[in-house]
């Protein structure tokens, strides 16, 4: 998966399984746009990722996680909860402020 430090007033991570780069779902009047751009960063292993991810909570980083990997990677992470994953067009997201 992809896993992408975009540096602000506030670190955001993305997150995406790196099949969906560059794709765009739609469903009802909801859009996923997983833009290269935003996504694309370092190339990195389940554990990898979830390690960033349990780094980047300590620093109140924001997150968006793209991916049925990456949901799961971000769940075992701690960084989010079932209740806090969605679905558009069968692809599963998450996107969380701390």
């Amino acid at each position: 998966m992809f896993v992408n430090i975009i540096k602000s007033y506030r670190e955001i991570v993305a997150v995406c399984d790196s099949e969906l780069i560059g794709k765009r779902f739609e469903e009802d009047n909801l859009q996923l746009d997983v833009k290269e751009s935003f996504f694309k960063g370092e190339l990195k292993t389940r554990e990898e990722a979830i390690e960033v991810m349990t780094e980047m909570k300590l620093e109140d980083a924001t997150f968006n996680i793209i991916g049925d990997r990456a949901v799961k990677a971000a769940l075992e992470a701690g960084v989010i909860r079932p209740g806090h994953v969605g679905k558009i067009a069968g692809i599963s997201y998450a996107l969380i402020l701390l």
